[in-house]
């Protein structure tokens, strides 16, 4: 599967990683040969690592305050779930957020929540093969993980 490929399956989003749309594309990937399945969850990793950045993980929850008005900081599931909404958002928005960290901001509001996304490979392979997946893919995209995109913290 080639990145343009993972793009046009993305697309089928919408721009949003809602319940329905990434069970949508899920069975979409399904019908699909159980190598491209495997190979949609490599390039799913990868896009979220690249995001696994100190630029973008630094960045306060944009709808969110503390008591005393400062900023809100992102979790590190907060993190993952605004990465994936970068991802659900299309590949011009992934791809202007490396350029533009401001870019990134409004997908950390709570309503952009993008979660779904990251059970669409396991949701694929097990409505293909019948089984549960237990995966590892090449890059893990856990917040915090990329050593090169958090040279000021060591990664977990």
């Amino acid at each position: 599967m080639t990145w343009t490929d993972f793009w046009a399956l993305i697309a089928t989003l919408n721009g949003e990683a809602t319940a329905s749309n990434c069970g949508r594309l899920a069975k979409r990937l399904s019908r699909r040969p159980l190598p491209e399945i495997i190979a949609f969850a490599e390039l799913h990793a990868e896009a979220l690592h690249r995001l696994d950045q100190e630029r973008f993980g630094t960045l306060p929850v944009a709808d969110m305050t503390l008591d005393d008005g400062a900023p809100f900081p992102q979790s590190g599931d907060s993190f993952l779930y605004a990465r994936c909404a970068v991802l659900a958002a299309g590949r011009r928005t992934w791809e202007s957020v490396f350029s533009d960290p401001a870019k990134f901001a409004p997908y950390t509001a709570t309503t952009y929540d993008g979660e779904f996304l990251l059970y669409v490979p396991d949701e694929a392979y097990e409505l293909s093969t019948g089984k549960e997946w237990d995966r590892a893919t090449r890059y893990d995209y856990e917040s915090f993980t990329n050593k090169d995109g958090w040279p000021h913290h060591a990664p977990r």
